[in-house]
């Protein structure tokens, strides 16, 4: 293998090339980026970086000088637009061909867009460090904001709003938010913070249309016959991967690339890591993660097994999540679908500080906590372990 192109330039492609030299790999790299930025840390940017904290300089997942070091080629504000697996070529926006031996998909996903708004200023959907700079710019004093989802991108933005001291409407169309991942019990709780901070949160509602002045949104028309007032509009209703470039590729697609336990295609000399990853877990389930730790931790098994030209080791997720939201630090690890039971162990709810425990016919599956760091910590290495509490 002589040379390796990863397409995409975030987080996983930069950790992707990373390994590739502490793997011994010293070919060629490749990397090509959708973005003009260099590689940039995201989840500031419904924090921090919203929030006027923190500069855009402060946000690179690297020192140059380790950049320098991995000797890559980098390809940004460039598209990959189509891929022969056969010939190993990828054909660029520019018109250019690359010829690769390797393939690495790290090319992440786009947001979901609000229907009937692609017409109208002032609707945004953060992923990116351009959406973030211009959702900032809308952000004025006197601003009523609407956002339209409330998992953690959306309780993110929701927080950072009214830490600038504006108007906030949630629409949810769960009956609470991030039901899914922490359950009823838990999920009221997160339903509570928005409360308790001042964010008018609605729940077990959908969007219906939007009004507007015949450019910009002037308010959300809810199903249940509402209507909200908006000067901004954000929309946190979660992302698609980005594969339509591997269209006619032959790889197989299905709600990401669909690849074994180890992150390899059906061809090994190309795997995927990173929000567009879909893996085979131990039970024969495909999945797909959408959080940091993922895009960091993946890299590692992807690269050696593409090194290898076989699948020589396996992806463990440690599926851990973290949010800042009004204050309060949550984190998230394991996998909690299908728990029966949620306990809390440490703490209390009503404090804002606690620890909860996910469990499956007895067995321990994932942990929340809030505001409870060190407790966490021991609980998420005891979970990866196997270890009994």
């Amino acid at each position: 293998m002589r040379t390796v192109a990863v397409v995409g330039a975030s987080l996983a492609g930069l950790r992707s090339v990373q390994e590739l030299r502490n793997q011994g790999f010293d070919g060629r790299i490749v990397v090509i980026g959708e973005e003009v930025h260099a590689p940039y840390d995201r989840p500031p940017l419904s924090k921090a970086f919203l929030s006027g904290k923190l500069p855009a300089e402060e946000l690179a997942l690297a020192e140059q000088s380790d950049i320098d070091e991995w000797a890559a080629e980098w390809r940004l504000g460039v598209r990959a637009e189509r891929v022969d697996p056969a010939t190993g070529e990828i054909h660029l926006s520019t018109g250019s061909v690359i010829r690769a031996d390797g393939l690495v998909i790290a090319t992440g996903g786009r947001p979901r867009t609000l229907p009937g708004t692609a017409a109208l200023t002032g609707v945004h959907a953060l992923r990116t460090l351009d959406d973030a700079v211009a959702l900032q710019a809308d952000l004025r004093p006197g601003t009523q904001v609407v956002v339209v989802g409330a998992g953690w991108i959306g309780a993110e933005v929701a927080s950072t709003c009214r830490s600038l001291g504006l108007e906030v409407t949630a629409v949810e169309a769960a009956a609470v938010p991030m039901e899914r991942a922490l359950g009823p019990m838990l999920g009221a709780l997160c339903a509570d913070l928005h409360a308790d901070h001042g964010v008018d949160l609605r729940l077990g509602v959908g969007v219906d249309s939007f009004t507007h002045n015949g450019s910009r949104v002037t308010g959300v028309a809810l199903h249940d016959g509402s209507h909200l007032p908006a000067d901004v509009v954000v929309a946190g209703i979660g992302m698609e991967p980005a594969t339509d470039w591997l269209r006619g590729s032959g790889l197989p697609l299905d709600n990401g690339v669909l690849c074994d336990s180890g992150c390899v295609t059906p061809i090994p000399s190309v795997v995927a890591v990173g929000d567009v990853a879909r893996y085979r877990t131990p039970d024969g389930r495909h999945v797909r993660h959408e959080h940091w730790t993922n895009a960091s931790e993946q890299p590692v098994v992807a690269m050696r097994n593409l090194l290898a030209g076989a699948t020589l080791d396996t992806f463990r997720p440690s599926g851990y999540v973290w949010s800042d939201q009004y204050g309060v630090r949550l984190q998230l690890a394991g996998d909690t679908s299908g728990a029966d039971e949620i306990t809390v162990i440490d703490g209390s709810p009503d404090d804002r500080k606690f620890v909860a425990e996910f469990r499956r016919a007895g067995h321990p599956i994932g942990v929340l906590a809030m505001n409870n760091a060190k407790l966490f910590g021991r609980m998420r290495r005891q979970l990866a372990a196997g270890e009994p509490h």
